[in-house]
């Protein structure tokens, strides 16, 4: 499996912290080394970078974390594999255009016997499931709007196409397109909002503490996905399971319970196949629990 971590901001905001303590995920505190990648907003820009070298080591992970990031969306994602070879095509996040946008998406999980035909434009470059299931949901995106939807629409859309795939395994993911973070959990994923008054908080992976009072003006915020938390001195809320969550400026904005949707598909699906994806999920509930190990910390 892997982790994710993403950040929507009411203003441009500073994601060095939070992506130090991240990357320590990447082979030093745990075992995603199979590559990492990041990408943020910059205006109508997009600054994005991969590496297939394991996030802690990785010469141009260093960079990034002495790069100033500001910006109001950010998705980072560190890779332990299932799908897929340890190469550069096969790091997350994935990004493509649409309507003259770019669309930024990161996945953790894995899918079993998700091949769906792709049609249109958007084809995958490497031998993820994940790239297959973005291409997937931008080729659906496509043909259910004319152009850009509103973040209402699109959360919308993306209730209906979100089942069809979660079904078949794991399917947390983050997702934006700039003017908003989508965030979906199967398993395991969390959030916070830092608002004003701000505190200090410490980094679980590495021991290093911030005071967001000193740092941060009255009217910032900013939303927080991870897949584990990343800091011990902050309350972080937890998704539920087939739970997608809409993050507009800082805060959660629209909440959609899927899990009537994923039960009805998961019900069709063969004995052999339902095996195989509590096989795959059991694997990774384990790994979550060594990672917590190493931390020294209560499992859960």
């Amino acid at each position: 499996m892997c982790q994710l971590l993403a950040l929507n901001c009411k203003t441009p905001t500073d994601a060095t912290f939070s992506f130090t303590g991240f990357c320590q995920r990447g082979g030093l505190t745990d075992e995603h080394a199979d590559g990492w990648g990041i990408a943020f907003f910059e205006g109508n820009g997009l600054r994005h970078f991969v590496d297939h070298q394991s996030a802690a080591h990785s010469p141009v992970a260093e960079l990034i974390r002495n790069y100033p990031i500001k910006s109001k969306n950010i998705i980072a994602h560190v890779r332990k594999a299932t799908q897929g070879g340890v190469m550069l095509e096969n790091a997350h996040p994935f990004v493509r255009e649409l309507w003259g946008r770019n669309w930024v998406f990161a996945h953790n999980g894995d899918l079993k016997d998700f091949v769906p035909a792709l049609h249109g434009q958007f084809r995958p470059i490497g031998s993820t499931d994940s790239e297959h299931a973005f291409c997937w949901l931008l080729q659906e995106i496509a043909k259910s709007h004319a152009g850009v939807p509103s973040v209402e629409e699109l959360t919308l859309t993306l209730a209906e196409l979100v089942p069809q795939i979660s079904h078949k395994g794991t399917f947390n993911f983050v997702l934006s397109n700039g003017d908003a973070m989508w965030a979906h959990c199967s398993t395991h994923l969390h959030y916070l909002v830092r608002a004003y008054p701000f505190n200090r908080a410490s980094l679980m992976d590495q021991d290093v503490s911030v005071n967001f009072a000193e740092l941060n003006n009255a009217e910032d915020r900013a939303a927080v996905i991870v897949t584990l938390p990343l800091t011990a001195d902050e309350t972080w809320a937890t998704f539920q399971p087939n739970e997608l969550i809409t993050f507009v400026d800082g805060a959660p904005k629209i909440h959609v319970d899927l899990d009537a949707a994923h039960a009805q598909l998961s019900a069709d699906l063969s004995v052999d196949m339902r095996q195989a994806i509590a096989e795959a999920q059991a694997d990774a509930d384990a790994a979550m629990q060594r990672y917590r190990q190493n931390l020294g910390l209560q499992a859960s």
